[in-house]
């Protein structure tokens, strides 16, 4: 009877650490969402003009790119609960320097701080790596998904209403808290990942360094090189229509409050697809056959988008994308966590993480020229055409050819060392 209630335990365990990652990537986006919409005002209070408000915003995502890839494979070699720890540390400095900056310099260094150590994400989704076997992996990624777009609902109403009368410092000094709360929940109740048969494992295989050279090597790789290019043409995509989609309901007519509620439909469809949708989609379908109709989805959504000129066909629309971009999102980090040896899931989820900044740092310059010079239009075609693409990409690389499985590895048995 002992033998057979093990997996039962090790089930509720699994199902408690991943309640309490729920929790941390909940909190942390909460903080994130809650002064990326007011970052603008903020920094035009110290005299910013639009040039330095972008390069401002851009800094966030250039560190992050950088360091991400990073710190997910320091979590690799060190555990993910330290790594974790140093990076929410670094959040909550970041935000701390944000509520309490005097001067334009104090908000650069806050949100370079923030980037470089912000790895909460890419670490939360290595240690969902793992303590989730590869048949609910999707799932257990979707929860992250899910507890990323509640936070992205809730903060920017919560800042919005936090910030009324310019107090745009007390937005700052909340999340500071909020990240404070996740040490708190790292420190006292989330155990570390990585046993030591699973840290053995991992110290006998080399790891590559971190270099420019060997990150564009891995755009080329069997299994990793695929799911990483998709992931770059799906998020500059997605993350174009994310980041000019304000000033394309501005150019409808939508009021702020329009847009908001908009927005927050769409984060909605979204956090039903990873929460809830995407257990019974994986368990039905082939991870490769749902990102390849996943980017035909988008393709056709992206397309309506570009079409659309009132809000009633825009709704419809947005649900598509909503719906697509949901299942894309989870399904390609659990794709790229079984394409690797276990040494190697933080480190790649950390590229992953570092291109997906690539392309939040071309997404906004690209988008605001499109829509400023060519009409509300060309950034929907634009978008369409790269998931056309993606769409086709796919078929190609992952469904018709896709590349051999993983080689099992035959690795000698581990022997602790005998102690006198």
């Amino acid at each position: 009877m002992g033998c057979q209630s093990l997996p039962l335990v090790v089930i509720a365990m699994n199902r408690n650490r991943l309640l309490i990652i729920f929790v941390i990537v909940f909190v942390d986006m909460l903080g994130f969402s809650l002064i990326l919409p007011l970052l603008p005002y903020y920094a035009s209070t110290f005299g910013a003009n639009n040039f330095t408000i972008g390069v401002l915003v851009a800094l966030y995502a250039a560190a992050q790119l950088i360091a991400a890839p990073i710190l997910g494979r320091l979590s690799d070699r060190f555990g993910r609960r330290p790594i974790l720890l140093i990076s929410i540390l670094g959040t909550f400095l970041g935000f701390l320097i944000l509520g309490l900056a005097r001067t334009l310099w104090m908000l650069f260094a806050s949100r370079i701080l923030d980037g470089i150590t912000g790895g909460n994400i890419t670490v939360a989704q290595a240690y969902i790596s793992d303590v989730s076997d590869e048949k609910n992996r999707a799932k257990s990624f979707g929860l992250i998904g899910a507890a990323f777009g509640l936070g992205f609902i809730i903060g920017p109403a919560v800042g919005g209403v936090l910030s009324a009368g310019g107090h745009y410092a007390l937005p700052a000094l909340i999340a500071a808290s909020l990240a404070f709360i996740n040490l708190i929940l790292v420190t006292t109740w989330l155990p570390e990942s990585l046993t030591d048969i699973r840290r053995a494992e991992i110290a006998r295989h080399p790891r590559a360094p971190i270099t420019l050279a060997v990150m564009f090597q891995a755009l080329s790789k069997p299994r990793v090189g695929p799911l990483l290019q998709t992931r770059f043409f799906f998020g500059l995509a997605f993350a174009m229509f994310q980041t000019i989609f304000s000033q394309y309901a501005k150019s409808l007519g939508l009021s702020v409050q329009s847009t908001g509620f908009i927005l927050t439909y769409v984060g909605l469809i979204s956090v039903f697809v990873q929460g809830f949708a995407i257990g019974k989609l994986t368990q039905r379908f082939r991870e490769t056959r749902l990102i390849f109709a996943a980017a035909g989805l988008m393709a056709l959504g992206f397309t309506g988008w570009a079409l659309t000129s009132s809000v009633p066909p825009l709704l419809i629309v947005l649900t598509v994308i909503g719906l697509s971009g949901g299942v894309l999102n989870t399904v390609l980090s659990s794709s790229l966590s079984k394409s690797v040896y276990p040494e190697e899931i933080g480190g790649t989820l950390g590229l992953s993480t570092s291109i997906e900044s690539l392309t939040r740092v071309i997404a906004p310059t690209l988008g605001g020229y499109l829509l400023g010079q060519l009409g509300r239009w060309a950034p929907g075609v634009v978008s369409a055409v790269l998931m056309v693409w993606v769409f086709y990409y796919t078929w190609r690389r992952l469904v018709q050819c896709p590349d051999p499985p993983l080689p099992v590895r035959t690795a000698e048995a581990y022997v602790p060392e005998k102690t006198e």
